[in-house]
């Protein structure tokens, strides 16, 4: 049983130092973002360094703070298997654990949730459109080599529009993830009330819900069948500086799929600034959150408090 002071609150602490002071089985669901691993290289990381934009001119492809780099990915792994362990023990029997993703990392992120003990059940691609290329020309380094003009000109032309291998990317993973059932789907729903799915809960033009989501409009097809409700003008907040906020609608997408007692917990451990918290506040439905960046989590408080309250847009129970 969850203590009350945990309800509704978001908390400024690491998530390996926060997670062991909630109840086992207390969780209805995770809905979370986490770092990657890309800006948390190592034990000395600093939240204000890596959220600065005055580095990004080394690597221009990639978020402050990364390199490329084998090991980071193997880092991420030992990281993460540690957290879903704990997250796998506060979760309910049947409950969700939904986690966004790097499209290179997450063969790192769902192995660590296996191995912790969950089942991955599904994965969602979150699609877009809206994105820059990342790919970098070579001839910065042509131009650094030992070589007269025309060589250098020369190779240039060779190896034109050859360029880093890093796609434009226009989708972000969602791994959908399960803590094992206490009996059967009927027998767990009963007892703790999560497991199954709510297929009243429609997407794109009243269709079944599906592993696909868009947040803009595309064409007729995509749109038909993908499209949750656009992001508003003003949903992020003027005052909102995070770098890789999500849409209010595709997180309450997810939590309508799996969330059926309007007395549910979501937990964010990774809430950044407060997505998950104003999804839940929006449909009715209690939240925890912590995070480890001070900065974010005002601007989480203040997103709640310019939502107005709660029950908004309560889900049908």
């Amino acid at each position: 049983m969850l203590n009350d002071k945990f309800i509704n609150h978001l908390f400024c602490e690491d998530a390996l130092q926060f997670l062991p002071n909630l109840a086992s089985n207390s969780i209805d669901l995770v809905l979370t973002d986490p770092p990657y691993f890309l800006n948390k290289l190592d034990n000395n990381w600093n939240t204000t360094k890596v959220s600065k934009t005055d580095n990004l001119w080394v690597i221009k492809s990639l978020p402050a703070g990364m390199k490329f780099d084998r090991e980071q990915g193997r880092r991420f792994y030992k990281w993460y298997n540690v957290v879903s362990r704990e997250l796998f023990r506060v979760l309910k029997p049947g409950g969700y654990f939904f986690s966004f993703s790097s499209p290179r990392l997450y063969h790192r992120m769902v192995q660590a949730m296996d191995d912790a003990g969950f089942e991955i059940r599904d994965g969602f691609i979150w699609l877009y459109t809206q994105n820059q290329p990342k790919a970098m020309s070579i001839n910065h380094f042509i131009d650094r080599l030992e070589m007269s003009e025309p060589e250098r000109e020369e190779l240039k032309t060779r190896f034109h529009n050859w360029k880093t291998p890093q796609i434009k990317s226009c989708f972000e993973p969602i791994a959908m993830a399960q803590k094992p059932l206490d009996g059967t789907f009927l027998e767990n729903m009963t007892k703790y009330e999560v497991g199954l799915m709510n297929t009243a809960v429609k997407i794109g033009d009243d269709m079944f819900p599906a592993n696909v989501v868009s947040t803009e409009l595309m064409n007729s097809t995509i749109d038909r069948a993908f499209l949750v409700a656009k992001p508003k003008p003003r949903e992020k907040g003027g005052f909102n500086h995070h770098k890789t906020v999500k849409p209010l609608s595709l997180c309450e997408y997810l939590i309508k799929l799996v969330v059926f007692s309007k007395d549910g917990v979501i937990l964010d451990p990774f809430i950044g600034s407060g997505t998950t918290a104003v999804a839940a506040q929006r449909l009715g439905v209690n939240y925890i959150g912590c995070d480890i960046n001070a900065e974010y989590l005002d601007i989480a408080r203040r997103r709640l408090e310019d939502e107005g309250g709660r029950g908004q847009n309560r889900m049908a129970v």
